[in-house]
């Protein structure tokens, strides 16, 4: 297949063309050649209004649903949804039914993704069921092609299961991935403890949940080496113990969500289920801190952690209702509403080389994987714009930016 993509504005610091508007001839993949107004030479021709091109989008935390769960999401429908929110790779997180913590799983999931221009690869259980208790068969998965271990949304109560894992991933050079939330001062709160949840009479979530276990984290991966990811920090303070913690030197790395760069828990006063997500919304003291983080390095990562939940588990009392939302298809242009478009193509390709990705560069030779979308024009999300079978999303009725045209991968073109 050959395809020539027309007055593209490359987005790419480590390319050669970056910040220039060139013409691309991709031949069966690969970047064949680029420059200005190239000859058509019998390709097929993509052009879009204001086109611009980055290296393809990788998010670090997608739930689907299949196995298991299928009227939540199936494989083949987030993989098209992933596409055509400009999303060239996912990173699967393990919550399943079964749980993704043996190499059979692993090859389920990978052997449904084969043959989309979107790819999976899957983040594997730390923990058996990821109950806690026991270590998963991480050597295992590995080799079946798993990226990085961690329980999705669960913090591990025993600090020695988390010490002996960073441990023993060293051997194969395996991250361990540590959501950090004390379920024991968590409790049953269910919104950030704050000025809201008192007004509305909601138990609250103090940040102290999360710092605390941050910071034993932190500890244990000083102690052990190896390499830790803290997924979707919520607060001031967490960003800053992560901060300091790379400034030892600890190979630790981090990720922001959307909606917590975006949203803050003035959003509950609906008591609207769709904004009960984990961690909690916090305040726009911690959302300035988390945008801050992202400026200045600390927070390496920007994912959608894209979690569809069921209608029914959503639709009821808000201390009842499911944590989660949706966040493919708004990740962009809610990115644009609170962030420059140069930083948000970085943080939505920096996963690549953190979870040991392949980088593609754009360059003459490189592969072609790409993401297509201008940061032009403002519209309001709406139902229309959600291609996801679960409709939970926080942003739903908020003004965006921009707009994803689709992706170019695997040799191919996926468009709205």
């Amino acid at each position: 297949m050959k395809i020539i993509i027309k007055s593209a504005k490359i987005i790419d610091s480590k390319s050669p063309f970056h910040n220039q508007t060139v013409d691309l001839l991709i031949a069966d993949g690969l970047i064949e050649k680029i420059g200005v107004s190239l000859p058509n030479d019998d390709a097929a021709i993509v052009r879009f209004d204001d086109l611009h091109v980055s290296q393809g989008w990788f998010d670090s935390s997608v739930s689907l649903g299949e196995p298991g769960y299928e009227d939540r999401e199936t494989i083949a429908n987030g993989l098209n949804v992933a596409a055509k929110s400009g999303f060239t790779a996912i990173a699967l997180q393990p919550n399943s039914f079964p749980i993704i913590d043996n190499q059979s799983q692993v090859n389920f999931v990978k052997n449904k993704a084969n043959g989309f221009a979107a790819e999976i690869f899957p983040i594997g259980a730390l923990t058996k069921a990821s109950e806690g208790k026991d270590m998963a068969e991480l050597y295992d998965m590995k080799k079946a092609g798993a990226i990085a271990f961690g329980d999705y949304n669960k913090s591990i109560d025993n600090a020695n299961l988390v010490k002996i894992a960073l441990q023993y991933v060293q051997d194969f050079d395996g991250l361990v991935i540590a959501y950090s939330q004390d379920p024991n001062i968590k409790g049953n709160g269910v919104a950030n403890e704050g000025i809201v949840s008192t007004r509305l009479g909601l138990k609250g979530i103090p940040n102290l949940a999360e710092e605390l276990q941050i910071s034993r984290n932190l500890f244990l991966l000083e102690y052990t080496g190896g390499k830790l990811h803290i997924p979707t920090i919520s607060t001031a303070k967490s960003v800053q113990l992560i901060r300091e913690a790379k400034e030892k030197g600890l190979n630790v790395t981090t990720s922001a969500s959307v909606h917590h760069l975006v949203l803050t828990d003035e959003k509950l006063d609906g008591f609207d289920t769709r904004f009960k997500v984990t961690p909690p919304l916090r305040t726009e003291v911690d959302r300035q801190a988390l945008l801050n983080g992202i400026a200045d390095g600390t927070i390496d990562i920007i994912t959608s952690d894209h979690n569809p939940i069921d209608i029914e588990f959503k639709k009821m009392e808000f201390d009842t209702a499911k944590n989660g939302t949706i966040g493919l298809e708004s990740a962009f242009g809610a990115l644009l509403t609170v962030l420059p478009l140069e930083t948000i193509v970085a943080k939505l390709t920096a996963g690549r080389a953190i979870f040991g990705l392949e980088n593609n560069t754009i360059e003459e030779g490189a592969k072609a994987n790409f993401t297509f979308f201008t940061p032009e024009g403002k519209s309001t999300f709406t139902k229309e714009n959600i291609l996801s079978k679960s409709k939970n999303s926080a942003f739903l009725g908020t003004e965006i930016k921009g707009s994803v045209y689709g992706i170019l991968n695997q040799n191919q073109l996926v468009t709205k």
